[in-house]
């Protein structure tokens, strides 16, 4: 079992910046990818950022919405991802989902993931 753990959500004004973070335990070393969805009210959870997390380089993907304004990083030491999110915007008001998963390429879908955390409330005031 993996536990995730996300911090860092909250409100925002437009324009503005926000950094979340996502720390893992339990078997944290079977982790090979991880990644950030969101589900805004009333739509389907969506791919937001990605990172693998294994070796030591790191492969990235992002979605097309946040490309440019978000980045994904991560400390192997401390089993945590990190999303630093630039120019916000009211579209990317959400729940945002840390996910984990143990595939040997790293996917955009959530059924790439096995676990979840419990999300954390962002929300950009226009």
């Amino acid at each position: 079992q993996v536990q995730l753990v996300e911090s860092g959500g909250g409100l925002v004004q437009a324009g503005g910046s926000l950094s979340l973070s996502c720390a893992a335990s339990g078997r944290a070393a079977s982790i090979t990818n991880m990644g950030w969805f969101r589900q805004a009210p009333g739509k389907e959870r969506e791919f937001v950022a990605c990172i693998s997390s294994t070796g030591t380089g790191s492969t990235t993907h992002y979605a097309d919405s946040v490309k440019g304004r978000f980045t994904i990083s991560r400390d192997n030491a401390k089993n945590t991802i990190y999303l630093q999110m630039n120019s916000l915007k009211s579209e990317d008001t959400a729940v945002y989902y840390c996910a984990s998963g143990d595939r040997p390429v790293l996917l955009t879908v959530p059924v790439g993931y096995d676990y979840w955390g419990q999300g954390t409330q962002v929300t950009v005031s226009s």
